[in-house]
């Protein structure tokens, strides 16, 4: 398992763990800007900090399966 890590580490490190690194990047930071904009609107309400941020997470947790269906490595 160590192993396969490493292996994984060094590829993405020298750019070829991707075949399209710019399509996983902007999908991610779609993900990413939906959970960061679920996280502000709730924590504006006045309610613990730990349920919008557990929520938050749960969603972008949900979404990005959904985001990254059709993404490929080489």
């Amino acid at each position: 398992m160590l192993a396969l890590t490493w292996f994984s580490i060094q590829l993405f490190f020298k750019g070829k763990l991707f075949r399209d690194p710019i399509y996983f990047l902007r999908q991610t930071i779609i993900a990413s800007g939906i959970g960061t904009v679920i996280l502000v609107l709730l924590a504006q309400a006045s309610i613990p900090l730990c349920i919008p941020i557990s929520v938050a997470s749960l969603t972008t947790g949900a979404i990005m399966p959904f985001l990254l269906q059709d993404f490929r490595m080489k």
